[in-house]
């Protein structure tokens, strides 16, 4: 079983920065997919940023250009680069760890962004 912990969300706003970390209780990154999902009041859980166990990476197209998602193997944690907030990024954000049948998750952290 693997633990993901979220530090380094909060209150910023429009147009600051933010930077998430993901922190695993084994450092075990060069085996998994890791992502960041968010969920915003009343909406369905979305993918924000993924990057493969290869490195390839994908963004949500709301988030590209903004947000830069990171994985060295060798680290723990890992982290999210999030630039030029706006309002309707104000979500739960989630890391995520995934490979096969394996797929663990983070408690969330609050990211919300004032206007």
């Amino acid at each position: 079983q693997v633990q993901l912990v979220e530090p380094g969300g909060g209150l910023v706003q429009a147009g600051g920065p933010l930077r998430p970390s993901c922190a695993a209780s084994k450092t075990i990154f060069s085996f998994y997919a890791m992502g960041w999902y968010r969920q915003a009041p009343g909406k369905q859980r979305e993918l924000v940023a993924r990057i493969t166990i290869v490195g390839s990476t994908n963004y949500a197209d709301s988030v590209k250009g903004r947000f830069a998602n990171s994985k060295d193997n060798a680290k723990n944690p890992v982290f999210m680069q999030m630039n030029s907030l706006k309002p309707e990024d104000t979500a739960v954000y989630y890391c995520n760890l995934g490979t096969g049948p394996y797929n663990f998750w983070g408690q969330g952290t609050q990211v919300t962004v004032s206007s």
